[in-house]
Protein backbone atom coordinates (compact mmCIF):
# COMPACT_ATOMS: atom_id res chain seq x y z
CA UNK A 1 0.00 0.00 0.00
CA UNK A 2 1.38 3.43 -0.97
CA UNK A 3 2.22 6.19 1.53
CA UNK A 4 -0.62 8.32 0.11
CA UNK A 5 -3.10 5.49 0.66
CA UNK A 6 -1.88 4.99 4.24
CA UNK A 7 -2.18 8.72 4.94
CA UNK A 8 -5.67 8.85 3.40
CA UNK A 9 -6.79 5.89 5.52
CA UNK A 10 -5.41 7.51 8.68
CA UNK A 11 -7.18 10.81 7.95
CA UNK A 12 -10.45 8.98 7.23
CA UNK A 13 -10.22 7.10 10.54
CA UNK A 14 -9.45 10.36 12.36
CA UNK A 15 -12.41 11.99 10.62
CA UNK A 16 -14.70 9.17 11.80
CA UNK A 17 -13.58 9.51 15.42
CA UNK A 18 -13.91 13.31 15.35
CA UNK A 19 -17.33 13.14 13.67
CA UNK A 20 -18.67 10.92 16.44
CA UNK A 21 -17.00 13.10 19.10
CA UNK A 22 -18.45 16.36 17.76
CA UNK A 23 -21.94 14.86 17.43
CA UNK A 24 -21.95 13.50 21.00
CA UNK A 25 -20.49 16.70 22.48
CA UNK A 26 -22.98 18.90 20.65
CA UNK A 27 -25.84 16.70 21.80
CA UNK A 28 -24.43 16.89 25.33
CA UNK A 29 -24.28 20.70 25.10
CA UNK A 30 -27.99 20.80 24.21
CA UNK A 31 -29.25 18.06 26.53
CA UNK A 32 -26.87 17.93 29.51
CA UNK A 33 -25.91 21.58 30.09
CA UNK A 34 -28.99 23.13 28.46
CA UNK A 35 -26.89 25.20 26.06
CA UNK A 36 -29.52 25.32 23.32
CA UNK A 37 -27.83 27.90 21.14
CA UNK A 38 -26.76 26.13 17.91
CA UNK A 39 -25.66 29.27 16.07
CA UNK A 40 -23.46 30.50 18.92
CA UNK A 41 -22.08 26.98 19.28
CA UNK A 42 -21.20 27.14 15.58
CA UNK A 43 -19.52 30.50 16.23
CA UNK A 44 -17.37 28.82 18.91
CA UNK A 45 -16.51 26.06 16.44
CA UNK A 46 -15.38 28.57 13.83
CA UNK A 47 -13.47 30.55 16.47
CA UNK A 48 -11.57 27.37 17.41
CA UNK A 49 -10.94 26.67 13.71
CA UNK A 50 -9.58 30.20 13.21
CA UNK A 51 -7.26 29.98 16.22
CA UNK A 52 -6.26 26.41 15.38
CA UNK A 53 -5.25 27.24 11.81
CA UNK A 54 -3.19 30.22 13.03
CA UNK A 55 -1.39 27.96 15.52
CA UNK A 56 -0.60 25.50 12.72
CA UNK A 57 0.80 28.28 10.53
CA UNK A 58 2.93 29.46 13.45
CA UNK A 59 4.28 25.90 13.79
CA UNK A 60 5.21 25.34 10.13
CA UNK A 61 8.91 24.91 10.91
CA UNK A 62 8.25 22.03 13.28
CA UNK A 63 9.07 18.70 11.69
CA UNK A 64 6.11 16.94 13.31
CA UNK A 65 3.69 19.40 11.66
CA UNK A 66 5.33 18.93 8.26
CA UNK A 67 5.23 15.15 8.59
CA UNK A 68 1.55 15.26 9.55
CA UNK A 69 0.21 17.86 7.12
CA UNK A 70 2.87 18.07 4.41
CA UNK A 71 4.11 21.34 2.95
CA UNK A 72 1.68 24.13 3.79
CA UNK A 73 1.76 27.20 1.58
CA UNK A 74 -0.40 30.31 1.80
CA UNK A 75 -1.74 31.22 -1.62
CA UNK A 76 -2.53 34.79 -2.56
CA UNK A 77 -6.22 34.98 -3.40
CA UNK A 78 -7.31 37.66 -5.83
CA UNK A 79 -10.36 38.71 -7.82
CA UNK A 80 -13.08 36.13 -8.30
CA UNK A 81 -11.24 33.62 -6.10
CA UNK A 82 -12.14 35.79 -3.10
CA UNK A 83 -15.79 35.47 -4.10
CA UNK A 84 -15.50 31.67 -4.22
CA UNK A 85 -13.90 31.61 -0.76
CA UNK A 86 -16.68 33.85 0.60
CA UNK A 87 -19.42 31.69 -0.95
CA UNK A 88 -17.74 28.56 0.41
CA UNK A 89 -17.64 30.12 3.88
CA UNK A 90 -21.41 30.68 3.71
CA UNK A 91 -21.99 27.03 2.76
CA UNK A 92 -19.57 25.93 5.48
CA UNK A 93 -21.12 28.04 8.24
CA UNK A 94 -24.67 27.07 7.24
CA UNK A 95 -23.71 23.39 7.18
CA UNK A 96 -22.33 23.58 10.72
CA UNK A 97 -25.11 25.80 12.08
CA UNK A 98 -27.94 23.75 10.56
CA UNK A 99 -26.23 20.50 11.60
CA UNK A 100 -25.94 21.71 15.19
CA UNK A 101 -29.54 22.92 15.15
CA UNK A 102 -30.82 19.55 13.88
CA UNK A 103 -29.49 17.79 16.99
CA UNK A 104 -32.08 19.65 19.05
CA UNK A 105 -34.89 17.84 17.24
CA UNK A 106 -33.49 14.38 16.36
CA UNK A 107 -31.60 11.61 18.13
CA UNK A 108 -27.88 11.05 17.54
CA UNK A 109 -28.62 7.69 15.86
CA UNK A 110 -31.09 9.24 13.43
CA UNK A 111 -28.63 12.05 12.69
CA UNK A 112 -25.86 9.57 11.82
CA UNK A 113 -28.11 7.50 9.54
CA UNK A 114 -29.22 10.62 7.66
CA UNK A 115 -25.63 11.83 7.33
CA UNK A 116 -24.69 8.49 5.76
CA UNK A 117 -26.77 9.64 2.77
CA UNK A 118 -24.24 12.42 2.01
CA UNK A 119 -22.18 10.23 -0.41
CA UNK A 120 -25.33 9.42 -2.40
CA UNK A 121 -26.24 13.11 -2.67
CA UNK A 122 -22.62 13.89 -3.57
CA UNK A 123 -22.81 11.38 -6.43
CA UNK A 124 -25.97 13.07 -7.65
CA UNK A 125 -24.28 16.47 -7.67
CA UNK A 126 -21.24 14.98 -9.39
CA UNK A 127 -23.39 13.54 -12.17
CA UNK A 128 -25.18 16.89 -12.54
CA UNK A 129 -21.77 18.60 -12.92
CA UNK A 130 -20.73 16.11 -15.59
CA UNK A 131 -18.16 14.30 -13.45
CA UNK A 132 -17.72 10.57 -14.20
CA UNK A 133 -18.91 8.28 -11.38
CA UNK A 134 -18.43 4.56 -11.92
CA UNK A 135 -21.29 2.11 -11.45
CA UNK A 136 -19.30 0.27 -8.76
CA UNK A 137 -18.90 3.46 -6.76
CA UNK A 138 -22.61 4.20 -7.04
CA UNK A 139 -23.52 0.71 -5.82
CA UNK A 140 -20.95 0.95 -3.00
CA UNK A 141 -23.00 3.71 -1.36
CA UNK A 142 -25.83 1.30 -0.49
CA UNK A 143 -23.91 -0.92 1.98
CA UNK A 144 -22.54 2.24 3.65
CA UNK A 145 -26.06 3.46 4.43
CA UNK A 146 -27.19 -0.02 5.54
CA UNK A 147 -24.05 -0.45 7.67
CA UNK A 148 -24.52 2.85 9.47
CA UNK A 149 -28.20 2.09 10.03
CA UNK A 150 -27.34 -1.30 11.58
CA UNK A 151 -24.52 0.13 13.70
CA UNK A 152 -26.66 2.94 15.12
CA UNK A 153 -29.91 1.00 15.41
CA UNK A 154 -31.79 2.03 18.54
CA UNK A 155 -33.11 5.47 19.45
CA UNK A 156 -34.33 6.77 16.06
CA UNK A 157 -36.56 9.53 17.37
CA UNK A 158 -37.18 12.69 15.38
CA UNK A 159 -39.78 15.38 14.80
CA UNK A 160 -41.15 16.42 11.41
CA UNK A 161 -39.32 19.72 11.71
CA UNK A 162 -36.17 17.87 12.76
CA UNK A 163 -36.44 15.63 9.70
CA UNK A 164 -36.68 18.64 7.39
CA UNK A 165 -33.73 20.38 9.09
CA UNK A 166 -31.61 17.22 8.93
CA UNK A 167 -32.42 16.70 5.24
CA UNK A 168 -31.37 20.29 4.56
CA UNK A 169 -28.19 19.59 6.52
CA UNK A 170 -27.44 16.54 4.32
CA UNK A 171 -27.92 18.71 1.22
CA UNK A 172 -25.55 21.38 2.57
CA UNK A 173 -22.99 18.75 3.57
CA UNK A 174 -22.93 17.33 0.03
CA UNK A 175 -22.57 20.81 -1.48
CA UNK A 176 -19.74 21.55 0.97
CA UNK A 177 -17.93 18.35 0.01
CA UNK A 178 -18.14 19.09 -3.72
CA UNK A 179 -17.14 22.75 -3.27
CA UNK A 180 -14.18 21.96 -1.00
CA UNK A 181 -13.03 19.32 -3.49
CA UNK A 182 -12.92 21.95 -6.23
CA UNK A 183 -10.95 24.40 -4.06
CA UNK A 184 -8.49 21.72 -2.91
CA UNK A 185 -7.87 19.91 -6.19
CA UNK A 186 -9.14 22.35 -8.87
CA UNK A 187 -7.35 25.37 -10.30
CA UNK A 188 -6.47 26.84 -6.90
CA UNK A 189 -5.16 23.59 -5.36
CA UNK A 190 -5.20 25.10 -1.87
CA UNK A 191 -3.79 23.28 1.13
CA UNK A 192 -6.56 22.30 3.62
CA UNK A 193 -5.02 24.41 6.40
CA UNK A 194 -4.74 27.41 4.06
CA UNK A 195 -8.37 27.00 2.97
CA UNK A 196 -9.54 26.70 6.57
CA UNK A 197 -7.54 29.75 7.66
CA UNK A 198 -9.17 31.90 4.96
CA UNK A 199 -12.69 30.51 5.33
CA UNK A 200 -13.07 30.09 9.11
CA UNK A 201 -12.91 33.81 10.10
CA UNK A 202 -15.64 34.61 7.56
CA UNK A 203 -17.81 31.73 8.76
CA UNK A 204 -17.19 32.79 12.37
CA UNK A 205 -18.59 36.28 11.73
CA UNK A 206 -21.57 34.81 9.84
CA UNK A 207 -22.42 32.44 12.71
CA UNK A 208 -22.14 35.26 15.24
CA UNK A 209 -24.54 37.38 13.16
CA UNK A 210 -27.00 34.47 13.04
CA UNK A 211 -26.70 34.08 16.81
CA UNK A 212 -27.47 37.78 17.36
CA UNK A 213 -30.34 37.87 14.85
CA UNK A 214 -32.05 34.83 16.39
CA UNK A 215 -31.71 36.22 19.93
CA UNK A 216 -29.20 33.66 21.19
CA UNK A 217 -26.59 36.21 22.17
CA UNK A 218 -28.98 38.14 24.40
CA UNK A 219 -30.19 34.90 26.04
CA UNK A 220 -26.59 33.91 26.79
CA UNK A 221 -25.98 37.33 28.37
CA UNK A 222 -29.04 36.83 30.60
CA UNK A 223 -27.87 33.38 31.72
CA UNK A 224 -24.19 34.27 32.05
CA UNK A 225 -24.36 35.35 35.69
CA UNK A 226 -26.77 32.50 36.51
CA UNK A 227 -25.18 29.28 35.24
CA UNK A 228 -22.91 29.90 32.21
CA UNK A 229 -20.09 31.88 33.83
CA UNK A 230 -17.21 29.34 34.24
CA UNK A 231 -16.51 30.81 37.69
CA UNK A 232 -19.97 29.58 38.69
CA UNK A 233 -20.09 26.36 36.67
CA UNK A 234 -17.07 25.28 34.61
CA UNK A 235 -18.72 22.28 32.96
CA UNK A 236 -20.75 24.07 30.20
CA UNK A 237 -17.66 26.02 29.08
CA UNK A 238 -15.60 22.82 29.12
CA UNK A 239 -18.11 20.93 26.94
CA UNK A 240 -18.47 23.82 24.47
CA UNK A 241 -14.71 24.42 24.08
CA UNK A 242 -14.01 20.69 23.83
CA UNK A 243 -16.64 20.51 21.08
CA UNK A 244 -14.84 23.39 19.33
CA UNK A 245 -11.52 21.56 19.56
CA UNK A 246 -13.04 18.42 18.07
CA UNK A 247 -14.67 20.54 15.33
CA UNK A 248 -11.27 21.93 14.33
CA UNK A 249 -9.75 18.45 14.19
CA UNK A 250 -12.80 17.22 12.26
CA UNK A 251 -12.48 19.91 9.60
CA UNK A 252 -8.73 19.37 9.16
CA UNK A 253 -9.17 15.59 8.84
CA UNK A 254 -12.16 16.01 6.51
CA UNK A 255 -10.34 18.42 4.18
CA UNK A 256 -7.13 16.37 4.22
CA UNK A 257 -9.04 13.17 3.39
CA UNK A 258 -10.91 15.03 0.65
CA UNK A 259 -7.66 16.27 -0.90
CA UNK A 260 -5.92 12.88 -0.73
CA UNK A 261 -8.86 10.81 -1.99
CA UNK A 262 -12.01 12.23 -3.57
CA UNK A 263 -15.06 14.25 -2.51
CA UNK A 264 -17.15 11.06 -2.49
CA UNK A 265 -14.80 9.37 -0.02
Amino acid sequence: MSKTSNNATAWLLLWTVNNIGVTLLNKSAFAKVNFKFPYFLSFVHMFCNTIGSKILFASLKRECVQNLLGTITQKKIQGKDNVWIFLFSIIFSLNIAVGNASLRYVSVNFNQVMRSLVPAVTIFFGICLGKPVSRKRQIAVLPVVIGVAMATFGDMTYTKFGLCVTMFCVLLAAIKVVASGELLTGDLKMHPVDLLSKMAPLAMVQCLILSIVFGEFSEIQKRWSVDLDPRINWFPTFVILLSGGFAFSLNISSLMANKLTSPLT
